[in-house]
């Protein structure tokens, strides 16, 4: 039997990621109140630059797992981010141990954290996988839309590969909503419907994100 991520130890990790994140930089918040208090929901999280899901982890009023690809397992990392209840995925090939721990993370009504673009680019939503679209239609959880903006704008001085110290990195969550039709297909007809569905959701709340923060 495959054992599930640690609640406890995501909750671990938000604390850490309180510390930190709020301790370097200077997080500006907004629409937490959006996030369901309770049950399962995905959080769907651009991605431009690698302090996005720590960001995510330490600013959400929940306790967040994420779907983190398994080349960021690597050294001290490993046991660490497995400690904090994340999920290891092999981008390679279909990791039925990782979906399996995924769809048990929102079966116990927790969190589940995805980048749906796969991997860090322009975080701009261009271009979805379908995993996304089958977590949020074979669980029915609702999709939270989540941008990180300022993230990637400029280099630090000190850690070229982070954004400056004490910088402003807004996170702006959106409105959940259901991405599948209601009829709990899970056909390759219903997931393509759904990931369109849900790449006009996640657009139009990054232009918002983007009009209500001015970046």
């Amino acid at each position: 039997m495959t054992e599930l991520p640690s609640a406890r130890g995501a909750e671990v990790g938000r604390r850490i990621g309180v510390g930190l994140m709020y301790g370097l930089w200077r997080p500006r918040v907004l629409g937490a109140w959006k996030v369901p208090a309770s049950g399962p929901a995905i959080f769907a999280v651009n991605h431009s630059h690698n302090i996005d899901g720590p960001m995510v982890m330490g600013v959400a009023p929940r306790p967040t797992h994420f779907l983190i690809k398994k080349e960021a397992f690597i050294g001290p990392l490993d046991p660490f981010l497995l400690a904090i209840g994340q999920v290891k995925v092999d981008r390679d090939t279909t990791d039925r141990t990782a979906i399996t721990r995924a769809l048990g993370v929102l079966d116990n009504g927790g969190v589940l954290g995805i980048f749906p673009e796969g991997s860090r680019g322009e975080g701009d939503f261009a271009s979805l996988r379908a995993g996304l679209a089958y977590f949020a239609v074979r669980s029915g959880a609702p999709v939270v839309p989540v941008a990180v903006l300022g993230s990637s704008e400029r280099p630090g001085r000190l850690m070229k590969g982070l954004p400056p110290l004490r910088s402003r990195v807004d996170v702006v969550f959106g409105d959940p909503f259901e991405a599948g039709d209601g009829s709990g297909r899970r056909t390759r007809t219903a997931l393509d419907e759904a990931t369109e569905r849900i790449q006009k959701q996640l657009t139009a709340h990054l232009d918002n994100a983007r009009r209500l923060t001015g970046r």
